[in-house]
C-alpha cells in the first residue's frame, strides 16, 4: 500500500535514500523504518502479479517481499548503492531469486529470466531510467542544486517510485498531466546539473571571478 497519511510528513522529503542508508547503517531505527516505508511500497506494485499461479498455494507476493526486506536489512551494513536505482534493483532482484527458489521447490520449471517492466499504466520515461543509472555521488551533489520542490517531485518519482496519481495527491496538483510536466521540468534541472562541471568546481570558478 501506499505511505498513509502519518507517514507522509516524514517520507515526502527531499531527502535521497543514500542518507536514510548510511542512518540505518549506524543504527538509526527510524531511518530504517522510513526506509523500509519507501522501498516496499513500490516494490509490492512491482511484484505483484509474477509468482507463477502454481506457487501461489504455498507462498504469496506480500511474503515474498517481506522476505526480500529482511534480506536486504541482515544485509544492510554490506550494501553499497553505487547508482540512484540501486535499492530497488537489489529488492527485485532478491523477489525473482525467491519466485525461483519457490517454483523449483515445488518441481516445476523456473520463470523466465526476462521479466516484464513496470505496469504499463504508468511507466517509466527513458529520462528516468537515464537518471535511474546514475552513480549516486554525481545524482547526489546536483539534487542539492535544486529547489527544495524539484528535489522532493524527483526523490518522489525517481526513489520512492511513487505513481503519478499518488504524487497529485500528496503534492496537491490538480491532475496526472500537471504531475507528468511539473516531474519532467524537474527531471531536465536535474539532467542540466548531471551535465555541468560539478558544484565544487562552480563554486570555485565563482569565486575566483570576484
Amino acid at each position: 500500500m501506499p505511505p498513509n497519511d502519518v507517514d507522509e510528513k516524514r517520507l515526502l522529503s527531499d531527502q535521497p535514500t543514500i542518507e536514510l542508508i548510511v542512518r540505518a547503517q549506524a543504527g538509526d531505527d527510524t531511518a530504517t523504518e522510513a526506509l523500509l516505508q519507501r522501498c516496499l511500497p513500490p516494490l509490492k506494485r512491482w511484484a505483484h502479479g509474477r509468482l507463477p499461479t502454481s506457487a501461489r498455494g504455498t507462498l504469496d507476493t506480500d511474503d515474498i517481499v517481506q522476505n526480500a526486506a529482511l534480506h536486504m536489512l541482515s544485509r544492510l551494513d554490506r550494501f553499497e548503492p553505487r547508482h540512484v536505482g540501486a535499492m530497488q534493483a537489489y529488492l527485485r532482484q532478491s523477489v525473482i531469486n525467491r519466485i525461483r527458489d519457490e517454483v523449483r521447490r515445488i518441481g516445476r520449471q523456473p520463470p523466465p529470466i526476462e521479466i516484464p517492466d513496470d505496469l504499463p499504466s504508468d511507466r517509466e520515461t527513458p529520462l528516468e531510467t537515464a537518471i535511474q543509472a546514475e552513480e549516486y555521488d554525481r545524482y547526489r551533489v546536483a539534487l542539492m542544486q535544486l529547489r527544495p520542490r524539484d528535489r522532493e517531485l524527483i526523490v518522489a518519482r525517481i526513489e520512492m517510485q511513487w505513481s503519478l496519481a499518488e504524487i497529485a495527491h500528496r503534492f496537491n496538483l490538480p491532475t496526472v498531466e500537471a504531475v507528468r510536466m511539473a516531474v519532467m521540468r524537474a527531471m531536465r534541472r536535474l539532467t542540466t546539473e548531471l551535465a555541468g562541471p560539478p558544484a565544487k568546481a562552480r563554486r570555485s570558478k565563482a569565486s575566483s571571478s570576484r
